[in-house]
């Protein structure tokens, strides 16, 4: 199964990047038979991702989008500042907390230097090199597997060691957030991985600004009410807002 996935995500990757492949390119890339590529494309179509074509497949308008680190930090830059600035206000001393990787997370990191005896466990790289050498400050990285667009890890062993703890709170970043299709992103493993991150923290803060709402991304973390509270940007709608508030939800905006 992990392996029909990282398949999986590869194939859409390489779509993302040509627009289009024929079975026997993936079949050789991938080492695999062709029938096995035609399962992959039937289950893409599915999705709604992709037009099979005779031998192979186009990319459509696709939901599925995976920019690098550098391009997504140039995306709302002021709104995650903010954002960030806020969520780290909510940190007491002496939590344990859950930073996502992404980059409004990240933003979050940058606020840490004035707390006292936390413990942050995250699975991105350039999270835990901007807490490094503070003396306050308990760092704790999964293992696993290094994703070279993001600088996250993921992977059964960054599960494996999400599941030795319990946290306080997570903050997690998404791709698109929508009532019908529930929290996404991009990759599969990093929503794996999600999907552990909100079973071991007793409270799920979503920090993302107003852009990703009404939207939806490639891989299913799971449903809006995994989370107690949204901290985004003064963007979002009045509609959007009233229906998180309606199921329990409470919505700040700064």
């Amino acid at each position: 199964m992990k392996s029909t996935v990282k398949r999986r995500d590869k194939i859409i990757q390489v779509l993302n990047e040509s627009g289009s492949v024929t079975v026997d390119e993936l079949s050789e890339l991938f080492d695999v038979s062709s029938v096995t590529i035609r399962n992959d494309l039937d289950f893409f179509e599915k999705k709604g991702l992709i037009h099979r074509t005779y031998g192979g497949a186009l990319l459509r308008n696709s939901v599925y989008k995976d920019p690098s680190l550098e391009e997504k930090e140039k995306i709302n830059a002021n709104e995650k500042r903010r954002i960030g600035k806020y969520a780290a206000g909510l940190i007491k001393d002496g939590d344990a907390i859950i930073l996502d990787s992404g980059t409004t997370t990240k933003e979050i990191a940058i606020r840490l230097k004035d707390k006292k005896n936390i413990t942050v466990m995250t699975n991105a790289i350039y999270i835990a090199v901007e807490l490094a050498g503070l003396s306050d400050v308990e760092v704790m990285l999964t293992g696993g597997v290094l994703r070279d667009k993001s600088y996250s890890i993921v992977g059964p062993e960054a599960e494996n060691t999400l599941r030795n703890y319990y946290f306080d709170k997570l903050f997690i970043g998404v791709d698109g957030l929508d009532f019908d299709y529930g929290l996404t992103t991009s990759n599969p493993l990093e929503a794996q991985l999600n999907r552990i991150m909100v079973e071991r923290a007793s409270e799920v803060i979503a920090v993302t600004d107003s852009s990703k709402f009404g939207r939806h991304s490639f891989s299913y973390i799971g449903d809006v009410d995994l989370i107690s509270t949204i901290i985004t940007d003064k963007g979002i709608s009045k509609e959007i807002e009233g229906k998180f508030n309606k199921i329990g939800i409470e919505v700040i905006k700064v």
